[in-house]
Order: C-alpha cells, then structure tokens, then sequence
C-alpha cells in the first residue's frame, strides 16, 4: 500500500517543482520590466550583468508596491460638501387637523369609586377642548439668497399652518411663504436672520451628462444634513407629475425627507431639486427625481418678483405627430407638435397659426415632440414676440407670434361662453373656419398651457346656409353624408360642428382600424375643409394622384372634440 500512495504525491511533487521553474522567471521578468519602467532615467549605460546558462540569478524576495491613491479610493468630496452643508435646512410645518368626533366620552363610574378622582383627572374639560391638533412634517430647503430666501418644494409646505427652517447649527427661523407654483412643485420661503446666511446659486442642469457625478444633501428622515453622492442616471424624464416633467434621474439616494433639498454639480452649483422616487418599500432603490435648474431658476425668479409666475400662453390644442400623421403630412419624420385646435380669442387666433400645423421649432427650441412645446412656451416671457417654425401645405415656415399670458387663458375661455356651453369653429384671419377648438372636458388643474375651450356664441345654422344633399359617398371604408338637420338629430351632433358626416363604417376597414363610427364628422381632408362628401372624395382621389399613402383626417366627436388621423389609402 506504501509505494501506491507514494507514487502520486512524487508526481504531485515533480508538477508543483515544475510549476515553481515556470512561474518564477515570468514573475522576475515582470519586476525587472517595471524596475526599469521606473528606472528608465538612470544611468544609460549601465548594464546588468549576464546569466550565464549554468547560473541561476539570485531569488530576491518580491516586493509589492503600493500606489497610495489605490488605498485613498475616490476622490473625497469631503471638502465640496463642507462649505454646502451650511446653505442647506430642514423644513419642519405643522398644521391644525379637525379631529372627527369627540372621542370617547367620560365613562360612568361609581360614586365613592377608588378610581373616581383618576377619571375626573384623565377627562377634566376633555369635552371643552378645541377639538384640533397639530400635525408636523419634515423635508429640506435651500438657501439661494444671503438674505433669507429658501427654494423648497411645495407639496412640502402646502396646508401648512406654521413653516420653520432649521439651520445646521440648530438655528430656527420662522418663514413667510413668498410665492408657490403647484405645476413645477416648487415654492420660495422668507426668513429674516440676523446675519448674512451662506447661500449656494444655480448651475446649468442642460450642461449635464448621463454619467455626471452628483451630490445630495438633505433631511431624510428628519436625521438632518446628509450628503449622498451619485451620478446623473438619464435627462428628461416625464413622470406625469406635471405639464413640464423633465426630470433629472439620479442613483444618489433620496428618501423621504429629502424633498425640496438641492442636487449639486461637482462645482457645488444646484443643478436640480429633489422633487421624487420610485420606490416600493418608501426608501430608496437608486431611483430619485430632481426638478432641473434650467426650469426651476426662472420659476424661483418669478416668485420672488411677483410672488406667481407668469408663463407664457400660444393659445393651441396639441396632440402627438405619429408616423402615420407625419407620413399624411409629407413631413420627413415624426416630430413636432400637431395644432388640433386654435382658442378663440388667444394670441393666434388671427390665423398665424392653424389647425393641422406642425409646430416644429419655437424661439429658436426644437420642438422634438409635443410635451416639448408647453415647457418652452411657459418659459418664455408673456408678451415677447418670437418666431415659430411651423410645417403647413408640404413646407417649412416662419410666423411670428407674441404670446399672452397663461393665467388668463381661463378668463379667455369664460368670455366666450354661452348657457349651452356648446363649441364653435373659430375662423382665421380670411373668416375661414380653419382655427376649431376642441373643447376641454376638464384638465383637473393639469393646464399645460397650450389648450382651452372656446365656447361662443351658439349660432345654428339656418336650413338656407345648408349645402345641397348630395347621395351617400364611400371612401377609405367609410359612407360620408352631407350633415343636415335629420341626422344632427339622430347621431346627436351639435349645431357647432361642420363637415361631412359618417354614417357607416365598413369592419375591417382602413377607417375601422382607426377607431372611427357613425356619428363622427369629417371636418378636414389634409388640411383641406371639406362640407360635402364628393368634396372629401376629391381630395382622397388628389392625394393617391399625388403618391401619398395616408390621409390626414380631422375628426370632430359628435359633442365637437377634435382629433387628427392618419387613415391608409386604398
């Protein structure tokens, strides 16, 4: 049994030698190479001396180099947070909450009880007491003003009775809400310290890259000033928290508490508000949301000058540019802003803009798609006049507009409404009928800045004005027929709307495929009004003459909501 065992640990032996014989010049090698590296501006002509065949160098012991910036690790932003911390505070609000009810009411006990004097104690004047409380909550604040102003967020503040910020060194300062914009979530706070405080200014968040490291400092938790670091995750972000979602997504952890809190550059510059997370559990997984500076600066601005804001209004309904539609249109790609409707009575109601325009560039802003739009309209100041790039009949053109004001959009609307609050077509500059509105149902308070009703005078349509009924015409899988006061009636369409309407669609059909039905009214075909069905035949037929290969359909409802279509030629 003893030379059984003993042969494989000889042959283990001999390998792991051998192993010892290969590995040991490579490594030698290796250190000679980079001793040489390092040496390399040594004497020249110094040479080492030869091995001979016979000769084996002798084995120094390897020695390992350490790089002292290998044990530092990253760079310490240790000195970048140290002169911010100061400018950043915690918010802290209260709020009186009605109480439902009373409570419990004194409970009976016997007389001469041993307990008597604990109730009578426990519930002395329970019933006379205000039946309020207070309610607190915590989130973080930055100063952008030595004098006393704080950028945070609103739905920090918002409700709240009493605002206190809480400096680092454990000041407490009570603060006046100056002004508060609920459609960016922000909102700028008054202190009055009694010295100068440290305050931290805005960066440009556009100069921003995915992959830029950041930093956030803030209250999470309500533990105080925390500094966490990370880098910028993606640009641009729509969360549908608002009409102007562009967000800044960042790793840095944010959790609750660190609303309102700044996220800086490497610079120390506040390139975005901590505003939101996704988050399944309330804490953070990497996945944070900042206002960028480039939208909050000129809201912050405005604030603290008017105590509101004051956005700019075109005064359009705007719907998506798909393919379909950019295709119908002959624009080269799907971008840009579609008009579906002009308000009546807003900046363009003069013709400068139709319905059915592509809005592709506003004051020198690409428009790449149409959430694009209302940021840089709103951002613009009210009655500036710029430029507008818009793509109608085939080509490219420049219109000017001056712009008014958002705010006023709703009193726009609310003159020009009648008891029956029924829609009507707003015409153009040459009193054609091409600016429709498309009446707003309600934006539950998500203005975008770019829609709203148009609700005039009622004006039925006399059976004189009517066109001549012509029979019923079958295009694109659908029978069109001339509207008239019979089937207004029986598809319930208002006297407001105008075109031809549909009263059959074929299943399977082109026209099908896009959701379209009887009752719907064919305002326009490419741009083109159309009020009798051969009128909108004519124009189908035109259009495959001309190698199209959809249709561009305006569509009224039979209520008169608006939309653009892009049905396939046959």
């Amino acid at each position: 049994m003893a030379p059984t065992l003993r042969l494989p640990f000889r042959r283990s032996f001999a390998l792991l030698a051998s192993m010892a014989l290969i590995a040991g010049p490579v490594v030698g090698g290796a250190e000679q190479a980079y001793a040489q590296t390092q040496n390399s501006g040594a004497a020249a002509g110094a040479q080492a001396p030869a091995a001979t065949n016979n000769q084996t160098p002798p084995a120094d012991t390897p020695t390992m180099t350490m790089n002292p910036a290998m044990n530092a690790g990253p760079a310490s932003v240790a000195d970048l947070a140290s002169g911010l911390l100061d400018a950043v505070v915690n918010i802290s609000t209260s709020q009186k909450v009605k109480d439902e009810g009373d409570g419990p009411a004194t409970p009976k006990v016997p007389d001469n009880s041993p307990f008597q004097d604990f109730f009578n104690d426990f519930f002395k004047n329970r019933n006379n007491e205000d039946s309020n409380r207070k309610v607190s909550s915590l989130g973080s604040g930055f100063v952008i003003d030595a004098a006393g102003y704080i950028v945070t967020n609103n739905h920090v503040i918002e409700g709240a009775d009493d605002i206190e910020a809480i400096f680092p060194n454990g000041t407490k300062l009570k603060a006046k809400l100056i002004g508060t914009d609920t459609k960016t979530d922000l909102s700028l706070l008054k202190v009055e310290p009694k010295h100068p405080l440290t305050a931290v200014k805005f960066g440009d968040s556009s100069k921003m890259r995915i992959g830029d490291w950041v930093m956030a400092i803030g209250n999470p938790f309500g533990l105080g000033g925390s500094v966490t670091i990370g880098i910028v995750s993606a640009r641009g972000r729509n969360i549908n928290a608002g009409p102007y979602d562009n967000f800044i997504q960042t790793d840095a952890a944010i959790n609750k508490g660190n609303s309102g809190g700044p996220l800086f550059n490497m610079k120390g510059e506040v390139i975005g508000i901590n505003t939101a997370i996704i988050s399944p559990s309330g804490g953070s997984i990497g996945i944070g949301f900042a206002v960028p500076s480039e939208l909050a600066e000129g809201v912050v601005k405005q604030l603290r000058d008017f105590g509101e804001t004051r956005r700019g209004w075109l005064g359009v309904r705007i719907q998506p540019v798909t393919d379909d539609v950019a295709n119908s249109l002959g624009l080269g790609s799907a971008k840009g802003a579609l008009v579906a409707g002009v308000i009546k009575g807003g900046p363009v109601d003069n013709g400068t803009i139709k319905a059915g325009d592509v809005i592709l560039k506003f004051d020198g802003k690409d428009v790449a798609e149409m959430r694009d739009l209302p940021r840089v309209v709103a951002e613009s100041p009210v009655g500036k006049e710029v430029d507008v790039i818009i793509f109608r009949d085939g080509k490219e053109q420049t219109v000017k507009v001056t712009l008014g004001r958002l705010e006023n959009s709703d009193q726009a609307a609310a003159a020009n409404t009648d008891k029956d609050k029924q829609p009507q077509l707003a015409p153009d500059g040459e009193g054609n009928h091409d600016g429709v509105i498309n009446p707003d149902g309600g934006d539950g308070g998500n203005d975008d800045g770019m829609d709203g009703q148009d609700q005039g005078d009622n004006q039925q349509q006399s059976p004189q004005a009517q066109p001549p009924a012509h029979a019923n015409t079958s295009i694109l899988g659908m029978k069109l027929a001339t509207l008239t006061a019979e089937n207004r009636k029986s598809f319930g369409i208002a006297d407001s709307v105008d075109g031809v309407v549909i009263t059959e669609v074929a299943p399977g059909s082109a026209a099908a495929e896009k959701g379209l039905k009887p009752g719907d009214v064919v305002v326009e075909v490419a741009q083109e009004f159309v009020q009798t069905p051969s009128a909108a035949s004519e124009k189908v037929a035109s259009l495959k003459r001309e190698g199209r290969r959809n249709a561009q359909l305006m569509i009224a409802s039979p209520s008169g909501d608006l939309r653009f279509i892009a049905v396939a030629l046959e």
